[in-house]
């Protein structure tokens, strides 16, 4: 699906709906398709293709118009004071000043039957609105792209704060269990002493991870336009959808065919082509139809007393036989243009083509990786209990279970990043396959509660 304006509708719909459905506790959390809405409305850089888009589909009225009749009219109105030296009746020569008011006015059409250039300049503004309209579809994607990956760096920064919150709680709780063991000669200082480097460590971590958070928050305020302070938090059941079938293969010819980039250097070739038309356009006559209308009233100073008339039909034919040698070398720059956009094209295609390749990969690897976390996290679950039992009877010591809870909150923070990468990964996959839009945004949302 390719993202045009009247996606933008179907986002509100989609809005109403999903926020019809919130739980009560979730209505000050911003959600995804909320966060979407208000960068449709508030994004500087979305607003500014969409003013891009709306500027560009006047080329093909402009180009059209060398196509169209061109009418124009005229008036003028003077007064006039001439010194008139002629001789009278006797042959002697006087002087003169009559006085007179002068008037013109004229209508004149003229239409265009043959003119390279003009319909050179139709075909460009029809290519040119192409460009406008795939350059537009593809800032739409690119917003999708930029608002779930805002969104996604907001949450797992927020979920490393949790972490390290609930890591600096633990240390926290085991420093008071060391130093009331201590009391009772039961433990070593030792035992404190590494509780404490570890809880140290984790006050650290937790300064960096608030930072961190409050970064990317700013960040996501700054596209959706407004101050963001809670989202909705991954849900419990996170899913793993089923990729399509064909594998990188399809996932490829489906860019070729779809993404908006291309598409819209494909555009830019064609106006790069009809450019060099246009100055090509410089050797060939120019055939036009004229028709016009004119009256005058005392138009000149031996007319001044009479009233004309005039009514013209007829073609005009101009050929250019020399410009100074400008025709050629716009013609040569011309084409250098064409073989640019056409290496551009290229350029564009390989960029894409690696990007697509990336994410593919990242969406595949990511599955595989969240598998063997969640086991890793089972398993940390699993090696803390089993070593808070064996401490109990002297088979284990108090650094065995520092590390295996700090292996277990490891565990967990990587198992958050491979959701989120996950998540990115399909949507970027998507966009560089050109077919993501607020549907796949509408989807996205129901990962989060």
């Amino acid at each position: 699906m390719n993202f045009t304006k009247k996606s933008k509708v179907r986002v509100i719909a989609l809005v109403v709906a999903v926020a019809s459905t919130l739980p009560v506790g979730s209505a000050h959390a911003l959600t995804l398709m909320q966060a979407f809405q208000a960068a449709l409305a508030n994004d500087p850089t979305y607003q500014q293709a969409e003013q891009d888009a709306i500027g560009g589909k006047e080329y093909k009225v402009l180009g059209r118009a060398g196509l169209l009749p061109n009418v124009q009219a005229s008036y003028s109105a003077n007064r006039n004071r001439v010194d008139l030296e002629a001789p009278n009746f006797l042959g002697q020569r006087t002087t003169t000043h009559p006085e007179y008011v002068s008037r013109s006015a004229a209508v004149t059409l003229r239409q265009t039957l043959f003119n390279m250039d003009a319909w050179a300049r139709y075909k460009q503004g029809i290519a040119q609105v192409g460009y406008s309209d795939a350059n537009f579809a593809g800032r739409g994607q690119d917003l999708i792209t930029r608002v779930i990956g805002a969104y996604i760096d907001a949450l797992f920064a927020s979920e490393q704060v949790r972490i390290a919150t609930a890591q600096r709680d633990m240390y926290v709780e085991q420093k008071s269990v060391n130093d009331l063991l201590f009391a009772k000669g039961e433990g070593t200082k030792t035992d404190m002493l590494e509780t404490q480097s570890r809880l140290d460590l984790s006050e650290a971590q937790l300064l960096e991870a608030s930072d961190n958070q409050q970064t990317q928050l700013a960040a996501l305020s700054t596209i959706v336009g407004q101050e963001v302070t809670t989202l909705d938090e991954l849900a419990p059941n996170f899913r793993i959808a089923e990729m399509p079938e064909g594998g990188f293969e399809a996932w490829r010819k489906i860019a070729l065919e779809e993404n908006p980039d291309l598409r819209a250097q494909k555009f830019a070739i064609e106006a790069s082509r009809q450019e060099v038309t246009k100055s090509r356009a410089g050797h060939l006559p120019r055939l036009d139809f004229v028709a016009s209308y004119s009256k005058a009233d005392a138009e000149t100073i031996n007319t001044y007393n009479q009233n004309t008339v005039n009514r013209t039909i007829g073609i005009q034919l101009v050929v250019p036989l020399y410009s100074g040698g400008s025709v050629s070398a716009s013609s040569r720059q011309s084409v250098a243009g064409l073989e640019k956009a056409k290496s551009e094209l290229q350029v564009r295609t390989d960029r894409i083509l690696i990007d697509l390749r990336k994410q593919y990969s990242s969406a595949i690897s990511s599955v595989a990786k969240i598998r063997a976390l969640e086991k890793a996290v089972s398993s940390g679950e699993l090696l803390v209990t089993a070593t808070e039992q064996s401490i109990k009877g002297g088979v284990r010591i108090n650094l065995d279970l520092l590390n295996a809870r700090q292996q277990l909150y490891s565990s967990m923070r990587d198992l958050a990043q491979a959701r989120y990468t996950y998540l990115v990964a399909r949507m970027k996959l998507r966009a560089d396959a050109g077919i993501a839009g607020p549907d796949d945004v509408q989807e996205m949302s129901s990962y989060f509660r």
